[in-house]
């Protein structure tokens, strides 16, 4: 094969490196007033908090901070938060976005491991930090992070106070050049068994991702993310980078607001005073706003939400438009980045009736540019888009992740074959748009028959006295293994439905052909709660190991 010809580079050009403080080049021409909001304890504009993001990087510079050293972050979501989004990277150091709500020894475990030199601490952490302090090998200050006005006592040896800190700071910062493939980011992401995994981006990464994502939102038929928007988290900003969106936001200029701590009243009172119109979050999440008092008090029918994480059920998306909230589906997983897929609807169904649109609103939807995503049989073939035929999902695209930090058994499992495995299995159907069928834990073989756990919850959901739901299998001596149900009920239909009455109500659809006979949970427990993970998805392995206990 005959050689491609590259083109020669004129000595004098700039190669324009992919980094992250580009992306602060458009909003302070664009929208350099523009707010960004802190609960109701501060407002700044984008110039300031540029300014900020110099002063923090001088900041951690003079505490020690240089290229290839880790800072970690436990905070709320809050204005120090973004600053760090961009002040730790530019300044060509790692950011480490702790996940507060994992347990203490997995905490410790994922700072030892990612090797922190500095901390910022909100306040509300330091008592975890001082139990900890004994057993962080590599952690060599801290920075109190405090919203009120008096310093908390704490053992811990406290370097400085966030503010203090930033107002000592030089104005300008000189934030150098260098390889755009340098790693930005970390975080840990949890499995079904052993220590939580590193899973890390370049700034190459991020600025691709943030320009897909970007596009998708405002490009399509429907923009649900463009500059006149006012854009409030609601996916904590340790998880997945708030799914790269504080990154888009700032580059289209958007009005941003943090809310801190999630509490529902606070998250609905901010969506209402300060206009929020587009957020993103877990579906557990929106089942808590939806069916909260305040909810219904206020107008939220200017409010978008983006779901992801986990499926979204039916009859929780018709709860949430009954308030005027819009909502529709993405995917992807904390391996890539997050955002893979978005289910928007295409310019054709806009004229549908609303159950049709919901079809495919409920999807994961169809990838997003420069994402090669299909669905394979085991031995790697890819399968028919067909809508009925399916495999697992595999992926490639720009900003999926490399590997597991310092994990490489781990990572030749995520990229076996060179394409990225998420562990999801789903099917494409003839429009393009990605159905995930459940995870590839998760799945039920009954009698040799695949049932899809996400398929009877959206089925549940559509009860009229159930508020939420959760199914998982259960072994069983004939079939292999059934379907078992979890059963959260609304306030007012505690103990006037039955688990007989639940089975009825789905055997309806099996007489429809949505599902087959023995899809039917053969178990139904009625109870408060259902077991939630770090991020709010499902706990479907705790799920597991107290239903079967309790057959």
């Amino acid at each position: 094969m005959k050689q491609t010809r590259l083109t020669a580079r004129t000595p004098e050009a700039y190669p324009f490196p992919l980094l992250i403080k580009q992306l602060w080049n458009t909003p302070l021409h664009f929208a350099p007033e523009q707010e960004i909001v802190y609960r109701d304890l501060r407002r700044l504009t984008y110039r300031e908090l540029y300014g900020r993001i110099h002063r923090l990087a001088g900041a951690l510079n003079a505490l020690g901070v240089g290229p290839g050293d880790v800072v970690a972050v436990l905070d709320w979501d809050s204005h120090r938060y973004l600053e760090a989004f961009f002040a730790v990277p530019m300044l060509g150091a790692v950011l480490h976005t702790v996940n507060i709500r994992l347990s203490p020894e997995q905490v410790l475990f994922t700072m030892n491991h990612a090797q922190d030199k500095v901390v910022l601490a909100h306040e509300e952490f330091l008592p975890l930090l001082a139990e900890l302090q004994g057993r962080l090998s590599t952690v060599q200050k801290f920075v109190l992070l405090q919203d009120g006005p008096q310093a908390p006592a704490t053992s811990l040896p406290i370097a400085a106070e966030y503010e203090d800190m930033l107002a000592r700071a030089p104005e300008h910062f000189a934030f150098a050049d260098f390889d755009e493939n340098s790693m930005a980011t970390i975080f840990y992401t949890t499995g079904t068994t052993g220590d939580p995994k590193g899973v890390y981006y370049s700034h190459r990464q991020l600025v691709l991702h943030t320009l897909a994502v970007g596009w998708t939102m405002g490009g399509f038929q429907q923009g649900v993310l463009q500059s006149r928007d006012v854009y409030m988290p609601v996916t904590p900003m340790f998880h997945v980078h708030a799914w790269g969106i504080p990154y888009v936001a700032t580059v289209l200029g958007v009005k941003q607001v943090y809310p801190g701590r999630y509490e529902p009243e606070v998250l609905l009172r901010l969506v209402d005073r300060e206009k929020v119109t587009f957020s993103h979050c877990v579906p557990t999440i929106l089942h808590m706003l939806v069916n909260h008092p305040l909810a219904r008090e206020l107008d939220l029918s200017g409010w978008t939400v983006n779901l992801g994480g986990a499926a979204l059920p039916r009859g929780l998306a018709r709860d949430a438009e009954a308030l005027g909230i819009r909502v529709f589906v993405g995917y992807g997983m904390s391996e890539t980045c997050p955002v893979l897929t978005v289910g928007v609807l295409k310019p054709h169904m806009l004229n549908w009736e609303r159950e049709r649109q919901l079809d495919y609103q409920l999807t994961a939807g169809f990838p997003i540019p420069l994402v090669d995503l299909r669905v394979v049989d085991p031995e790697g073939r890819e399968l028919t888009r067909d809508g009925r035929s399916a495999g697992e999902v595999v992926a490639r695209a720009p900003w999926l992740t490399q590997g597991y930090f310092n994990n490489p058994e781990g990572s030749q499992a995520l990229w076996a074959g060179g394409w990225l495995h998420t562990g999801d299995i789903g099917s494409l159907n003839p429009e393009g748009y990605l159905q995930i069928s459940d995870r590839l834990k998760d799945v039920i073989k009954s009698g040799g028959e695949w049932v899809s756990s996400l398929e009877l919850e959206s089925l549940l959901s559509q009860h009229p006295a159930i508020s939420e739901a959760a199914v998982i299998a259960i072994p069983d001596a004939k079939w292999g293994e059934r379907p078992g149900a979890l059963v959260v009920l609304d306030p007012v239909q505690q103990g006037k439905v039955s688990a007989e009455e639940i089975q009825k109500f789905l055997a309806r659809f099996v007489d429809q052909g949505r599902i087959s006979k023995w899809a039917v949970p053969r178990t139904v427990l009625f109870v408060q709660a259902i077991p939630k993970t770090s991020v709010g998805k499902i706990d479907k392995k705790r799920i597991r190991r107290e239903l079967t206990s309790e057959t």
